[in-house]
């Protein structure tokens, strides 16, 4: 994990405005009502996915895209990790941050209006998502692979969803464990 983090420092995906607090373990403001997450939590959620070389993983809410950045070198070359953002001038600074990152295995995408995740695309190994959901985002739970983790702050919890294995078992079945409680911006899912 120390890799990734010492590979991706924070202060390449920041505002000038505020790359001087990079060291801070706090949120910061990256503009348009968003936040670049705390280190610590940015961390704590990235355990929790525990994310292996070659996956395929989606990264809801990917801001400044320094979260897509940090997936990809958790997934290393053979893998393929997609941000999506709403906000489209953080779609821009993102997809700037990630294809100067060095990681061409990662990209952000503008998220589609009215859609959550990325559905109709191969299913994802692990699912990140860094803003506060109300209730568990069932619509990414159908974009797991069989045996797939999503991490998500719900209701100020972090919840650890693990999809059952079984490729016949319904995904509403799945495992979900509380990591601890959190602040996030709101998850936008409509």
């Amino acid at each position: 994990m120390d890799v990734a983090f010492d590979a991706q420092p924070r202060e390449r995906f920041l505002p000038r405005a505020v790359v001087g607090d990079a060291g801070r373990d706090g949120p910061l403001d990256i503009g348009h009502g968003q936040t670049n997450s705390q280190p610590r939590t940015v961390r704590a959620m990235l355990e929790l996915l525990d994310v292996r070389p070659g996956q395929r993983v989606l990264d809801v809410g990917a801001g400044s895209g320094w979260s897509t950045a940090l997936l990809a070198e958790l997934t290393g070359s053979g893998g393929v990790v997609v941000g999506v953002e709403r906000v489209p001038a953080l779609v821009r600074w993102a997809s700037a941050a990630v294809g100067a990152a060095g990681v061409p295995w990662a990209e952000v995408r503008r998220a589609r209006e009215g859609v959550l995740g990325l559905p109709g695309e191969p299913p994802f190994h692990r699912v990140l998502v860094s803003a506060m959901a109300r209730t568990l985002p069932r619509p990414l739970l159908r974009q797991l692979v069989p045996g797939g983790v999503l991490v998500v702050p719900v209701d100020g919890r972090m919840l650890r969803v693990v999809r059952p294995a079984a490729p016949d078992a319904d995904p509403e079945d799945a495992q979900v464990t509380e990591h601890g409680t959190y602040r996030f911006v709101p998850l936008v899912t409509d």
